[in-house]
């Protein structure tokens, strides 16, 4: 007889492919089709792997990793919600609450229970590993915006001082890294890929 929580849990992974099918405003570079979840996932965390050591405090990677590919979970059942539109964003905590409550329900043993204390992490954004996770998120959008000259920043006419906000993760976890970001989104309104105001 096959075990119940291997059954249970092999449920949760046959459901994780929804994760590809589950579109953000993102596109990939050089091309006109959007990534999904699942790329967005995995490119943040092969990008942690090559940037952690520029980060300002000695963090624990595979902690961070692990956040990364679990984050955006919370959309198989709140959805994608772009980060720019205000109006969508109201309430988006609260939907995402009750997405990582079902979730967490779902697999055997303690590992609902360390995915849903991942994702608190992550989104409170108290610890170091949160604040370069994050930074990692806002990071990978941001290089494929400015790769398609503008992306989604053109296409919804998103402003400098809103990127500057939303870009924020990356000031409070590296220095080099900021200074980085501080070049393309300068590099950015001078090319027009962004508003000025």
């Amino acid at each position: 007889m096959l075990d119940k929580n291997l059954l249970k849990d092999i449920e949760f992974v046959v459901e994780l492919d929804k994760m590809k099918t589950i579109l953000r405003q993102t596109s990939i570079i050089g091309h006109e089709r959007r990534e999904d979840d699942a790329q967005h996932s995995w490119h943040i965390s092969i990008m942690a792997m090559i940037l952690y050591e520029y980060n300002d405090e000695k963090i624990d990677l595979l902690k961070t990793i692990k956040m990364l590919l679990i984050h955006d979970l919370v959309e198989l059942h709140a959805g994608d919600t772009f980060c720019y539109d205000k109006e969508a964003n109201k309430g988006k905590r609260a939907r995402e609450e009750e997405a990582i409550e079902e979730i967490s329900k779902k697999l055997s043993g303690d590992k609902g229970g360390e995915i849903k204390e991942l994702w608190f992490e992550f989104e409170d954004m108290e610890t170091d590993e949160a604040i370069f996770a994050a930074a990692m998120d806002r990071l990978q959008p941001m290089l494929n915006n400015y790769n398609n000259n503008g992306g989604t920043w053109k296409k919804f006419n998103v402003s400098k001082e809103d990127i500057y906000k939303r870009i924020e993760p990356v000031r409070k976890s590296s220095e080099k890294l900021w200074e980085f970001v501080e070049y393309m989104i300068e590099d950015a309104e001078n090319k027009g890929f962004i508003r000025k105001k």
